[in-house]
């Protein structure tokens, strides 16, 4: 094969996994990074586990995420239609011609005869595998059940005695010896093909060069091995990708909490930033590098570099990384991103006093929802006044502070209030000049202002905060916190 062509092949069983994610993102980035192809196709040949909608949101997530297929079911292409439901007579076709060359049979075991027998060998210490007694059944017999409408699967024939060797771009030469292989269902009752015979047979036809997806996967490449073989086809090259682990080790599965890509999207995570992330789960760049551009992982990407051993999802550093690409966006974008978690916000205080928090209160954000939070708690009611505060408050340096720092906030003209960095300095000045008027300055002062406008010893800079609240609300703040040290000196 001289065009490489990579394929992600999901069932539409739900969400797009992580795991499904890495694995897609793999394939695209070797196929681009080659100068190849990559499809997307539906592999919907277990009816009974279909999700429905699934297809569009798997379609949703990767638009979201910036990563487009060059064929599939939803751009069409040469090698379609990219539905395994839609390509049923190929498979039957493929079923018969294994059978003409005695490399598949029927079998009519009922499920509760394979049940019995997987129990059997369990007692004994065996592993489940299917013991072949229908291979036994002479072809005139078995033609003679299935026209009579016998149920019945077709299973391939596991050659005995032989080993297959398969290699693997990640994990070098893997052997397995046939004997530890089950004849595999290719074609169930329903008519329907399994996972590996529609697996082989679209991977053939659709011109797969490399075939790249996870570990748990490894265990199927004798029985797809095998199949190439029984055809005659060149089997395309095979790379497992590793594991991803929780932090304690343990297999991340869908059972495990948030690991659907729009689970991550809803908390916030930036497209860049989770594709970047997932790119790192299991491949290493050359250098220390750990921030990249879509672009930047075609250029950089190379199987020779995908680790062999599990790779643990860090959610922590998603959120850093995820930190590093929201520092790097502008007021504009970044103020864009979470308007729609501050209507209330925009409503009641406008829309230039929230920009004017969002571009305030943005450092160390590390999703959309903490700022958003941020924000609210910052603009909502004040918080009880801690007990320093209080105590701070009811010197008499500072009731005379409070005093004079009102009259003078009072006589900043409106129109100043509506121009932060000219707010900014008259607040300043205030302050100064309320402390000058007293004898107090440096912390001694600043305090004393916090103190009286939060109720607090910490918190944002305070020169913002009040562009923030906006001048009812610093008046009232302060009318406040005079009445209380007045109530405290009488």
């Amino acid at each position: 094969m001289s065009e490489v062509r990579t394929r992600f092949a999901p069932s539409p069983t739900g969400y797009l996994h992580v795991g499904g994610l890495r694995s897609a993102l793999y394939n695209y980035l070797f196929a681009k990074q080659q100068g190849g192809v990559v499809l997307l196709r539906i592999e919907d040949t277990d009816q009974s586990r279909e999700v429905k909608g699934a297809v569009e949101n798997l379609l949703a997530a990767f638009h979201w995420l910036g990563l487009e297929f060059d064929e599939g079911p939803h751009v069409g292409g040469a090698c379609g239609p990219y539905v395994q439901s839609q390509r049923l007579t190929l498979y039957r076709e493929h079923v018969k011609r294994l059978a003409d060359a005695n490399h598949a049979y029927p079998c009519f075991c009922a499920p509760a005869t394979l049940d019995e027998m997987r129990a059997a060998q369990g007692a004994r210490g065996e592993p489940p595998m299917y013991d072949r007694r229908c291979k036994s059944i002479s072809p005139a017999d078995a033609r003679r059940r299935i026209e009579r409408g016998e149920a019945h699967v077709w299973r391939m024939a596991v050659p005995g005695g032989q080993i297959v060797r398969v290699h693997d771009l990640v994990r070098g030469d893997v052997e397995f010896a046939t004997d530890t292989v089950d004849d595999q269902v290719l074609l169930k009752s329903d008519g329907f093909p399994t996972y590996h015979l529609a697996n082989v047979v679209d991977d053939h036809y659709m011109r797969i060069s490399h075939v790249i997806r996870g570990e748990e996967w490894l265990p199927s490449a004798p029985k797809h091995a095998l199949l190439y073989a029984c055809f005659g086809w060149e089997r395309p090259r095979f790379a497992h990708l590793p594991l991803l682990l929780n932090p304690d080790r343990s297999k991340m599965s869908k059972r495990g909490g948030d690991v659907a890509v729009e689970d991550y999207r809803r908390n916030g995570i930036l497209p860049a930033a989770l594709i970047n992330f997932v790119a790192l789960l299991g491949w290493h760049p050359q250098d220390e590098r750990e921030i990249f551009s879509v672009d930047e992982l075609v250029k950089e990407f190379s199987l020779e570099r995908v680790n062999k051993a599990g790779a643990i999802f860090d959610g922590a550093k998603l959120r850093w990384m995820n930190a590093e690409y929201i520092k790097r966006e502008s007021e504009h974008d970044l103020y864009a991103h979470v308007a729609a978690l501050l209507t209330e916000q925009i409503e009641i205080c406008g829309e230039s006093r929230v920009r004017y928090a969002v571009a305030t209160l943005r450092g160390g954000t590390e999703v959309y929802g903490d700022l958003a939070d941020r924000i609210r708690a910052t603009l909502g009611p004040r918080s009880a006044d801690d007990p320093e505060s209080i105590a701070l408050l009811a010197n008499a340096e500072a009731r005379k502070l409070v005093t004079e720092f009102q009259r003078r906030m009072s006589e900043i003209p409106p129109e100043i209030w509506n121009d932060f960095p000219a707010l900014e300095a008259a607040f300043k000045a205030a302050a100064n000049d309320s402390g000058q008027a007293v004898g107090l300055k440096g912390k001694s002062l600043w305090q004393t202002v916090r103190a009286a406008l939060t109720g607090q010893l910490h918190g944002p800079e305070l020169a913002k905060l009040v562009g923030i609240w906006g001048r009812a609300r610093v008046m009232a703040e302060l009318e406040n916190a005079a009445s209380a040290t007045t109530a405290v000196s009488s």
